[in-house]
């Protein structure tokens, strides 16, 4: 992979306890394309059992937001609940803390002695929705609620957090917002969408839409669709089931939702590529140049290079949330390679970039 950072101890860092980030990255060769990869991995990468304590917390609006927790409890390296290192994870677009990737995050996490919560968003986890609101890229509200509730928990356990997709997405902006200003004090960022309006023009071409945007729209519209008595008091809910991309659908419910008076001013509030210049702790971010939901050409290089806290790592194969490895890719992906490796790094050697 490249590694682009501007911030020699950083790298350094990375390259010291990190080190998968400086191997070569070798697809599976029977699927090395980045759609095929991104197809494929959701039916290949196996689902390590995960049991969850789940907690309803409630938000400023009167809404509702559900946590999925793992506490880990059986830790060895980590017996004092009130130390364990936190990490929170942050699903795609509309993926739960039942997403295989999700899964292995927290699996390779128990290993290491870690504790997991998993945000989901508002109303797809099942939960019921109190209020006709759900949620998008840019609004931060309900990650900083739930930033600020786990480490209100935990006050004195190392907190980092990792976002893929549209969580990462969400991270980043979060990020964005608040500069040096959070408790978190790292962040993993895999296969976000830099730019918003680049990521809806590529997944809008004939192939990527009949593979990727329509099915991504149905879901959309399913994970709406049981809470349309509530959501009717706002919208036509007729004409956002009859979208037939995402941007359509974001044209006619997420932008009106958020208040925002076109869709172009929410994609533009959305893309984190123009808050990556105020990010002020140590992230790490995984793209693969050949997503269609992130192309290549968007991935702000240049501005990852002015903050000195911005590391990027880009291969040139592995699709969205793909990076399937081995000739039977069932386990472990590179991206959770990198997973692993980096929280680790953190929440063990992280008082080190600073010194090296």
């Amino acid at each position: 992979p490249q590694l682009v950072a501007s911030n020699d101890r950083f790298c350094r860092f990375l390259e010291e306890y990190c080190p998968v980030v400086t191997e070569t990255y070798y697809p599976t060769i029977w699927c090395w394309e980045g759609r095929v990869q991104t197809l494929l991995r959701p039916f290949i990468t196996s689902r390590p059992q995960v049991q969850y304590r789940n907690e309803l917390i409630k938000t400023a609006d009167g809404g509702q937001i559900s946590l999925d927790w793992f506490d880990n409890n059986d830790s060895l390296y980590y017996p004092d609940a009130s130390t364990r290192p936190t990490v929170l994870l942050l699903p795609g677009l509309t993926g739960t803390s039942k997403e295989s990737y999700i899964l292995h995050m927290i699996h390779q996490s128990e290993t290491l002695g870690y504790r997991c919560v998993v945000f989901n968003n508002r109303g797809i986890a099942g939960e019921d929705l109190l209020t006709p609101r759900t949620y998008c890229a840019a609004n931060t509200e309900d990650l900083e609620a739930v930033i600020h509730h786990v480490h209100s928990l935990h006050p004195s356990a190392p907190f980092m957090a990792a976002g893929v997709s549209m969580g990462g997405m969400l991270l980043l902006n979060y990020l964005g917002k608040t500069g040096r200003d959070t408790p978190l004090m790292a962040a993993a960022i895999f296969s976000a969408g830099w730019n918003v309006f680049e990521s809806v023009e590529s997944l809008e071409k004939p192939l990527n839409w009949l593979l990727f945007n329509y099915y991504l729209t149905t879901c959309l519209q399913s994970s709406i669709s049981r809470h349309r008595q509530m959501l009717e008091k706002l919208f036509d809910m007729d004409l956002v089931m009859k979208a037939r991309t995402v941007r359509e659908f974001d044209k006619q419910f997420t932008s009106v939702m958020f208040g925002y008076r076109t869709i172009d001013d929410y994609y533009e509030d959305a893309s984190p590529c123009r808050k990556l210049k105020s990010v002020g702790i140590p992230v790490l971010c995984l793209n693969s140049v050949d997503d269609v939901f992130s192309p290549g050409h968007a991935i702000p290089v240049e501005t990852a290079k002015q903050n000195a806290n911005v590391a990027l790592v880009l291969t040139s194969c592995g699709g969205h949330i793909g990076f399937l490895e081995g000739i039977w890719p069932r386990k472990c992906t590179y991206m959770d390679r990198v997973f692993k490796q980096f929280v680790q790094a953190m929440f063990e050697h992280g008082n080190k970039i600073f010194s090296m």
